[in-house]
């Protein structure tokens, strides 16, 4: 079977679970889509939910086996492609047999690719040769792929009966055991930062290594935000003999969820540097990847294995998904937050739906509620940030936290606290009251508020697909936490997934008529804010924070003179180029006037 995919974009990961049944959604259309695996416990219940719906049998899977975690996740994905391939098999008989499915499969695919092509010949053949049209799907189609997600910061120490598990029993590390044992022939997306040990766990799994044809069951995905990032892991990697099939970029500000800002590099030149430079990471990669399969005496692929680049964030238009595929060479192009408003995509519940359609522009923001202590893309007015405002009223702060994934904080305990629970927020504030006796009002309030602002997102997070599913939710009630890029404002109603596809491959626009800057100039635009918000409240920098902000501003300025000479002599955006010049004017005035006098 043909497996390179019949699409030019994918669905990444969003949140822990607005993205955990794409699969069986999409992927008989051939659509990629990552689940996260961080959370079991939506895991153990989506397998329950599905097995019942599906009519197939299942056993629970206890919090007392000694590897549950993992078992859950094995489990689970293994009845994900289960069901993909029952539901794939039966698409490719529907094809068939049924000239209107296959039309309107026709219409999802992007123009001028060879399966689009040969599918339409078929249509205006009127052919009746059923056999040959099968033959041909049965060889060049496959179902999406089913990828997963690994937060590496994710990578809390676990305990039992007092007593601290080895690190195989790590949360990371359990789930990347649970996607190592499953059947899935597919890749894990590593993210979130470097994580050696969890890095160096892979090598202990046979799947993640080439065999003799130089295929591997199960590929690492790398999500990065420069290119030396890429070197670092991959050559980490590949000291091990593991090969990076793929670097996943993504814009550090204009994304979904958590936002990993960069020093001030923009995403084109990173992109730049990528297409530029692709050729020396797969010969460093590949040197060292041989030298340590030889001392391994494993099979040596006598060439390098395919590596991939894709990029994401902030992407809202065909003619910018068409402007990365042919100006970065990149493979495909992430769709996220608009997905959020499909409901054959994600699991998002009516209400937040409804919600993420109506809101606008300034309701996305860049918040502090995550308990990681990472800047957090979200939306104003969710169930979650009702019922918190509620809460504090009343006095009442903090999450029971039920689950612990984010229990890293170990100011208080060494088994960890999470910033976002009840006792941690009430030490906290206890602490700032003997401490902060004779601070002003308003200053004490501001250091409550850093204190109480922070949400529990294990729950917040999940409850939306248990909420569509009409799964039952216990414990207090928290409401939703959406995690939305900063893109997501200038889609205003929910979207066929047909129609959003055709969106992306242009043969109809679904965006409103309201101005929508590209998303190149959006970024910068972020990176702009982010910048003067950071140094606005500095006062006397040391040397190393004036060389930090000085770096960060000058390569700003620097992105800014790769996009005027990008967009002089790109045959995109010629419709918008007046407008593209003169935002970038605009904000290199800022950069350089208003910015200079703060870090010097």
């Amino acid at each position: 079977m043909n497996t390179k995919s019949v699409h030019t974009f994918h669905i990444p990961v969003m949140g822990l679970a607005y993205t955990i049944d794409t699969p069986i959604r999409l992927a008989h259309y051939g659509i990629s889509s990552v689940i996260s695996i961080v959370d079991d416990e939506i895991i153990e219940k989506m397998r329950i939910f599905y097995s019942e719906k599906f009519k197939l049998k299942w056993k629970p899977i206890s919090t007392k086996n000694s590897d549950y975690r993992a078992e859950r996740i094995t489990a689970y994905l293994n009845l994900v492609d289960d069901i993909v391939n029952e539901k794939f098999t039966a698409f490719k008989k529907d094809l068939v047999r049924n000239n209107e499915v296959l039309q309107k499969f026709i219409g999802m695919l992007p123009d001028f690719t060879p399966v689009k092509t040969r599918l339409l010949q078929f249509i205006s053949q009127n052919s009746t040769d059923t056999q040959t049209l099968n033959e041909y799907v049965n060889t060049n189609l496959s179902p999406g792929s089913i990828d997963v997600n690994i937060m590496t910061k994710i990578d809390k120490e676990n305990f039992r009966n007092g007593e601290q598990l080895k690190i195989d029993y790590n949360d990371a590390h359990a789930s990347l055991r649970g996607f190592a044992k499953s059947k899935l022939s597919s890749s894990v997306v590593l993210s979130a930062g470097f994580n050696p040990k969890l890095l160096s766990y892979i090598e202990q799994f046979e799947d993640f290594y080439q065999d003799r044809n130089n295929e591997c069951k199960k590929k690492i995905i790398i999500k990065v935000s420069d290119f030396r990032s890429a070197m670092v892991q991959g050559n980490f990697l590949a000291k091990k003999g593991l090969w990076v099939s793929e670097y996943r970029i993504e814009s550090g500000l204009n994304c979904g969820g958590h936002a990993f800002a960069t020093d001030g590099f923009l995403l084109g030149p990173i992109l730049e540097e990528f297409k530029q430079r692709k050729s020396e990471l797969i010969a460093s990669a590949f040197a060292l990847m041989v030298n340590a399969l030889q001392h391994k005496n494993k099979s040596i692929p006598v060439e390098p294995p395919l590596m991939k680049i894709t990029v994401q964030g902030g992407i809202g238009t065909a003619e910018e998904h068409r402007f990365l595929l042919e100006n970065y060479d990149v493979d495909s192009v992430g769709w996220g937050s608009p997905f959020l408003l499909v409901p054959e995509a994600t699991s998002v519940d009516s209400e937040t739906r409804k919600l993420l359609a109506q809101s606008q522009e300034n309701d996305f923001y860049l918040s502090n509620i995550s308990p990681l202590g990472v800047p957090f893309n979200t939306i104003r007015n969710s169930s979650n940030e009702t019922i918190m405002r509620s809460k504090i009223l009343k006095k009442k702060y903090g999450s029971s936290c039920p689950k612990k994934f984010l229990a890293l904080n170990k100011e208080y305990s060494q088994l960890g606290l999470c910033t976002a629970s009840k006792k941690y927020q009430d030490l906290k504030l206890e602490e700032l009251l003997t401490t902060e006796n004779h601070v002003n009002p308003e200053e004490s309030a501001k250091d409550q508020e850093k204190i109480t602002e922070k949400s529990c997102l294990c729950v917040g997070l999940v409850n939306s697909a248990y909420i569509e599913q009409g799964i039952e939710i216990k414990g207090e009630k928290q409401g939703v936490i959406i995690c939305p890029g900063p893109n997501l404002a200038y889609f205003d109603k929910e979207i066929p997934m047909s129609k959003m596809i055709h969106h992306i491959y242009g043969h109809t626009n679904i965006l409103s008529d309201f101005y929508r800057p590209h998303f190149l100039i959006k970024e910068l635009n972020l990176y702009v804010d982010y910048f003067l918000k950071s140094v606005a409240g500095l006062s006397g920098l040391n040397l190393p924070e004036q060389k930090k902000w000085n770096r960060f501003r000058q390569n700003i300025l620097d992105g800014i003179a790769y996009y005027e000479d990008l967009f002089k002599h790109s045959p995109f955006f010629k419709l918008q180029s007046k407008i593209i010049s003169g935002e970038l004017q605009k904000y290199k005035l800022i950069v350089e006037e208003n910015c200079s006098t703060k870090i010097n």
